[in-house]
């Protein structure tokens, strides 16, 4: 057993009594869902990192149905953003269980709140069940889109270590996806994103296994929960103008100095790559893809990773079909979190390098 302090948001700085409202579920509108979900019933089934539901509500009052699901008991997180103010990152039970907001304005202010998934999809799934609360139409505002691909890197694990210290607890409990570079970036952009990103993956193999016991990304990318489990395909609906690829790390990886680890075999990560790139075009022609580096690589690795992404690309450059691909090399960072993890301020700097590019990027299409 672990023992968390229980989050209790207060905005304002002002504490006040929350009533009870009966649940109103029937404006089903009013819920505005973005990233890897899933809509059973009464429902909202937040997937894959940072995958978010967004509601506006009137007055003071917000109460959230929420629960941690998965093939076992345990807990999982959320991070949440009020008016566009993030007020924290909150611990979610096993089972059903009401959780407030508070909100001090008004009766008649009105409000937005989104509720982001934390974690990633390899740690289950968070129930949204409705808010009680006065609930509104929420605006709908088209943007440009960015998908990122990626590994733990992309999911923010390990970076959230405030409340958490590193391996004091759980191997998720300091993930906090809502603070990763593409969120931050995509931020900063005014873009939509969404996230594909599980930690330990790679293109070829994992970070500790050669593609013997676990799936990599090719075997799981087109499946909604990013498992094996394909009775339930991604309906690839999200369309992104630009997708953005970090998946090398864990390829580049020598995993826990214990497992055999084989030498990095270069024509199986670039034909794995290629395949994988041409399974995206199947499903979004006109996207513009962009390879990323990883700024945890270094040295003649790197040399390598960066020689691999320009095969990739090689590999496309007759093709007219579709938009030429591009490539972005991060400057290194020194990782700061858990389990030689960027921390929050490490992805900021990620973010800061890629919003140019990526903005010249977007102005293109």
């Amino acid at each position: 057993m672990h023992y968390f302090k229980k989050i209790t948001f207060l905005f304002l700085a002002s504490a006040i009594a929350i009533a009870c409202i009966e649940k109103d579920n029937s404006e089903k509108e009013t819920y505005v869902v973005k990233g890897r979900i899933e809509k059973q019933d009464d429902k909202i089934i937040l997937i894959g990192s940072a995958s978010s539901v967004s509601f506006s509500f009137s007055g003071e009052q917000c109460i959230l149905h929420l629960e941690a699901q998965d093939t076992f008991e345990h807990h999982n997180y959320i991070s949440l953003v009020l008016d566009g103010k993030y007020i924290g990152r909150q611990r979610i039970e096993n089972g059903a269980g009401t959780y407030p907001v508070t909100v001090k304005s008004n009766d008649n202010d009105s409000h937005t709140l989104t509720v982001y998934k934390a974690t990633e999809a390899a740690n289950g799934n968070i129930i949204f069940s409705g808010a009680d609360a006065k609930l509104m139409a929420t605006q709908v505002v088209t943007k440009k889109k960015i998908e990122f691909i990626g590994d733990s890197i992309t999911c923010g694990m390990g970076n959230d270590t405030e409340e958490i210290p590193c391996d004091t607890a759980e191997w998720y409990d300091q993930h906090n996806a809502y603070f990763a570079y593409g969120p931050v970036a995509s931020r900063k952009l005014d873009v939509d994103y969404m996230l594909s990103s599980v930690s330990g993956i790679g293109m070829y193999r994992n970070w500790n296994d050669e593609h013997k016991d676990e799936a990599i990304m090719p075997d799981v990318y087109e499946n909604l929960y990013l498992n094996r489990e394909n009775t339930k395909p991604y309906d690839f609906s999200f369309n992104p103008d630009v997708t953005c690829i970090a998946l090398g790390t864990n390829d580049f990886s020598d995993g826990d100095g214990t497992k055999p680890r084989l030498p990095f075999n270069e024509d199986k990560y670039v034909n794995n790559y290629i395949v994988f790139v041409k399974m995206l075009y199947s499903h979004n022609p006109d996207t513009q893809i962009v390879l990323l580096d990883s700024p945890m690589v270094n040295g003649e690795k790197l040399d390598t990773f960066r020689k691999c992404l320009n095969r990739v690309k090689d590999a496309f450059k007759d093709d007219k079909e579709y938009k030429a691909i591009k490539i972005f090399h991060f400057n290194s960072v020194t990782p700061h979190g858990c389990g030689y993890h960027p921390d929050i301020n490490d992805h900021a700097i990620m973010a800061s390098q890629l919003v140019p590019y990526l903005k010249n990027t977007l102005n293109e299409e």
